[in-house]
């Protein structure tokens, strides 16, 4: 079973379709204890990275998320999801975020040609391919909403990017976690397989 974390973010009811069609047990929750005995966990989310982080630590979840990541489970972030696992970002200066990996969030730069926000497909390239793509061929294209991106500190966590104005880190993977600034469960085919992906990876020490 696959528990989606609810602090009141957008698209939740999206990713839990996706994981439904593929077949997975999917549910909904700010529960400790369902969080903790899931099998994996998603975080998904569009929206204010501030707002996010207030709902979080109101809902005290930031010590679950901290918590299920330290018991090997698997963690997704989506999207804003990805952003709020880093330790700040530039839409809401002295907001911490969860710290859990390093780096910071930044405004995408504006380029003749490339509106910000992003909104619309772009092709991956793989600087580590990491297991949510395996399958996945390089120049696949996902789906893209955000006008905020990554610059990960650790480059050696980095799985997939993307060109948008910018250099876009698009995907992270370390140990138990991984993150994509892209929406799989908006994705097509190549969504649905990373998706996919994900769910068939286990505890860590299983």
């Amino acid at each position: 079973m696959t528990a989606i974390i609810d602090y009141d973010a957008g698209n939740i009811k999206s990713v839990e379709k996706a994981l439904l069609f593929l077949g997975e047990k999917a549910s909904v929750t700010r529960d400790k204890e369902e969080i903790l005995n899931a099998d994996r966990v998603i975080l998904p989310g569009v929206g204010s990275f501030g707002k996010a982080m207030e709902k979080i630590r109101g809902y005290g979840l930031e010590d679950v998320i901290k918590e299920t990541i330290s018991r090997g489970i698997p963690f997704l972030g989506i999207c804003l999801g990805l952003q709020l696992l880093f330790e700040q970002s530039e839409e809401c200066e002295g907001v911490a975020g969860l710290g859990i990996l390093k780096g910071e969030v930044v405004k995408i730069p504006e380029r003749e040609g490339g509106k910000v926000p992003q909104i619309g497909w772009n092709s991956l390239a793989y600087p580590r391919q990491g297991r949510l793509f395996d399958g996945v061929p390089e120049g696949a294209y996902v789906y893209f909403v955000h006008s905020y991106y990554l610059k990960a500190k650790e480059k050696d966590i980095v799985t997939a990017v993307t060109e948008y104005n910018t250099l876009i880190h698009a995907s992270v993977e370390k140990d138990n976690v991984f993150a994509c600034q892209f929406h799989p469960e908006k994705s097509s085919e190549a969504g649905l397989k990373i998706l996919h992906n994900f769910i068939g990876i286990q505890k860590e020490g299983k």
